[in-house]
């Protein structure tokens, strides 16, 4: 099957790469109106998949993961907007120079051809990913989990309308129904159409990925993410960062697992920020110095320090200074997003400069990491690994470079 639908794909992003930027902006403003022509279908989908996960006893978060809404499928079709309104890359001129012959050299950005995606729960993904793909000039080929099956098809079947009335191969954003491992493993392995694969998905998903792919592909890996209040934190400041940075929506990769509390701290800020935390639902972790400052808080395991948690749980730590609480976040973390809060301008500018991760915050919320927030439109991932792209990936992650020499009958000696 997948070399059908890889063949399919492969003969629609050629055409979709030939498309000039007005046409791919109208086309993804056609989408954007599909998916609302398309509410009712949609939702009615999504009540189907809510019903059986809600059988199958799936947790409070994932299922907020899986839940549409008129709100949500709002925000799909806003997404599609932004992305129709963003510049092109595609032809993208990033260097130009002439050699000492008279070649004429210049550096220009192409898609990529075949994008392929894995994710779990998250039906939004599907139209996220077919638009910043298609506006790329590249085809999608997008599979999604058992749960999310029946809305990610009617959300793809008004993506593919779109696609049609416009005069295009619907074969440019494909859904692929077959949920199965084998299904998975046959899209990792398909090199002969797949040019890139995001995974989107849990610590299970990832490591196959990493034991069974053979195309390339660009890890969306965990987020346990930490915001380290510092002695030099304005703790007015904190406490909505800290409370933002879990409670806002907890089951996404970008909300904070672990609070680190300088000791200078600890005292004035935790019993406090530990009950609003807990009144709001959170469950608190934490070490033997924190829970003799919150006697709510549970004893944290060493497990709980290594654990994305995409639920309302949160680890708790005090840490004597900021060489321990950067040498803490650098072992448990896994490179996504890390904050500090902090007025001093030199603790900032360590934490900077040896936190290895996607994107480091300086006083804000950990929920920034995200591609419509730095101004991408939407993501298809956020890359938690080096090459070839890291943080959120927008439409410039969904590039490749190529070279193009203009000559007039050079030749080599």
């Amino acid at each position: 099957m997948i070399n059908e639908i890889g063949r399919q794909a492969r003969a629609a992003g050629r055409g979709l790469a030939r498309l000039t930027g007005e046409t791919k902006r109208d086309l993804l403003l056609a989408m954007a109106d599909q998916v609302q022509q398309s509410v009712s279908t949609i939702l009615s989908a999504n009540s189907n998949d809510m019903a059986q996960a809600r059988s199958e006893g799936v947790s409070a978060a994932l299922q907020d993961r899986l839940l549409l809404n008129e709100g949500r499928v709002d925000a799909m079709a806003a997404g599609l907007r932004s992305v129709a309104n963003l510049p092109d890359p595609v032809g993208m001129i990033t260097a130009g120079w002439t050699l000492a012959n008279g070649i004429r050299l210049q550096r220009v950005r192409v898609p990529l051809g075949v994008v392929a995606v894995i994710y779990e729960a998250r039906p939004n993904v599907t139209a996220d990913a077919a638009g910043l793909c298609v506006k790329s000039g590249n085809a999608a080929l997008l599979r999604g989990s058992s749960y999310a099956l029946r809305s990610n098809t009617a959300i793809g079947e008004a993506l593919q309308a779109a696609l049609v009335s416009r005069g295009l191969p619907a074969e440019a954003v494909q859904i692929i129904e077959d949920t199965s491992r084998e299904g998975a493993r046959e899209l990792m392995q398909a090199k002969e159409w797949v040019d890139l694969l995001v995974p989107r998905g849990g610590p299970g998903l990832i490591a196959a990925i990493e034991a069974e792919a053979t195309v390339p592909f660009v890890i969306d890996g965990a987020g346990n993410c930490h915001v380290y209040v510092d002695a030099g934190a304005d703790l007015n400041m904190a406490g909505p960062i800290v409370f933002n940075s879990k409670v806002q929506r907890p089951g996404v990769c970008n909300a904070a697992e672990s609070l680190v509390i300088h000791e200078a701290v600890a005292e004035q800020f935790l019993p406090g920020m530990a009950r609003q935390l807990i009144d709001a639902g959170v469950e608190l972790r934490g070490d033997e110095r924190a829970r003799s400052l919150a006697a709510e808080l549970l004893p944290a395991t060493n497990d709980d320090w290594g654990t994305e948690y995409h639920d309302m749980i949160m680890s708790v730590r005090i840490v004597p200074d900021l060489d321990a609480a950067i040498g803490h976040i650098l072992r448990y973390g896994t490179g996504h997003t890390e904050a500090i809060v902090t007025e001093d301008i030199s603790a900032a500018t360590r934490f900077t400069q040896e936190i290895d991760a996607a994107a480091v915050i300086v006083n804000a919320s950990t929920r920034f990491t995200d591609g419509e927030q730095f101004g991408f439109g939407a993501e298809i991932g956020i890359s938690t690994q080096k090459l070839h792209v890291r943080g959120p990936m927008g439409l410039e992650a969904l590039t490749s470079e190529r070279y193009i020499l203009f000559g007039d009958g050079q030749v080599r000696a």
